[in-house]
């Protein structure tokens, strides 16, 4: 029997799917067998406003838009899979949809963190590393020296 799988792990994968490239998700999921799916929301693109903090605590102000395509299946059994993705590409949308469906059952997700989800979050971990090491190599102190007063 499938039981309900925690938030905060399908809010990891979710983000995890999100954020990994489409081809790599259209690899693995050409190795799935699907089951009955029903498209209850096939692709849309929308906009999301984007907020942000002055000095990263202060007071929230609207940042901007970002462009944001979502879209949501079902199986017979009831589940539902979401997919968010941040741009245009609806397929993206679709596939992060499928692999939320399919990591709510738990023989499938048995099999797909270990395959799936834990590689792609290792390699983004490392990405965002390598980006924040790039970033402190520029990074330029600055230091004033006191006048004899």
């Amino acid at each position: 029997m499938t039981q309900l799988c925690d938030p905060a792990q399908r809010r990891h994968w979710l983000g995890v799917l999100a954020q990994a490239s489409p081809v790599e998700l259209e690899q693995h999921l050409a190795r799935r067998a699907l089951p009955a799916l029903h498209w209850l929301r096939r692709p849309e693109t929308g906009l999301m406003m984007v907020r942000g903090r002055a000095g990263g605590t202060g007071a929230q102000f609207n940042l901007g838009e970002v462009s944001v395509t979502r879209c949501a299946v079902q199986d017979d059994a009831g589940r539902l899979g979401v997919g968010y993705v941040r741009g245009r590409v609806g397929r993206h949308a679709e596939l992060v949809a499928l692999f939320d469906l399919l990591l709510q059952d738990d023989i499938q997700r048995a099999d797909l963190l270990p395959a799936l989800i834990e590689p792609l979050a290792a390699r983004q971990r490392a990405a965002r590393a390598t980006a924040g090491a790039q970033a402190a190599a520029t990074r330029v102190e600055f230091f004033t020296l006191a006048r004899g007063d």
